[in-house]
């Protein structure tokens, strides 16, 4: 698998792994009704690094890193990941968030924080511990969950 900084030319594979997750409001807390062009301005916002994970040239992941505050908390910074549901299961976000620890600290970061982890989100709850970050929050039932209604949130923190 290779990752690289995501260029216009990956839009249409971008937006076919971003929309459906952003949409579905079930992982992300953002307005599910988001067009296209929304979808693309938030996921390639101009404070975020932008990154995509290929397979045999074909998009299979991408994330996104960003400062999480300015100021004095400016040396942390803060991650989204997404993977195509057709390349679910194989690895791609552990291989995402630890070429993203990597680049992070090359970028001059010395910590990573995950602000609103959905607890239902059991991918991500399992996932994140496993590569070194702690629960340091529980917000609970911070998150409308289209289905499940009050889901708690978890704040999520790893020095680097």
């Amino acid at each position: 698998m290779n990752i690289r900084l995501a260029t216009e030319q990956d839009i249409p594979a971008i937006l076919d792994i971003v929309a459906p997750t952003l949409r579905s409001g079930e992982t992300y807390a953002i307005d599910s009704d988001l067009s296209d062009d929304d979808v693309i301005k938030y996921w390639m916002a101009p404070d975020k690094v932008t990154l995509v994970a290929e397979e045999d040239g074909n998009v299979v992941g991408t994330y996104y890193i960003r400062q999480n505050q300015g100021g004095g908390g400016s040396h942390v910074c803060n991650c989204g990941y997404m993977t195509s549901p057709k390349a679910s299961g194989r690895g791609i976000a552990r291989r995402m968030c630890e070429d993203s620890l990597v680049r992070a600290k090359e970028l001059g970061y010395r910590a990573m924080q995950f602000n609103f982890v959905i607890a239902s989100n059991a991918a991500a709850v399992h996932l994140w511990p496993k590569l070194g970050f702690e629960i340091v929050g529980r917000l609970p039932g911070a998150f409308m969950h289209p289905t499940l209604g009050e889901t708690d949130a978890l704040v999520m923190y790893r020095k680097l």
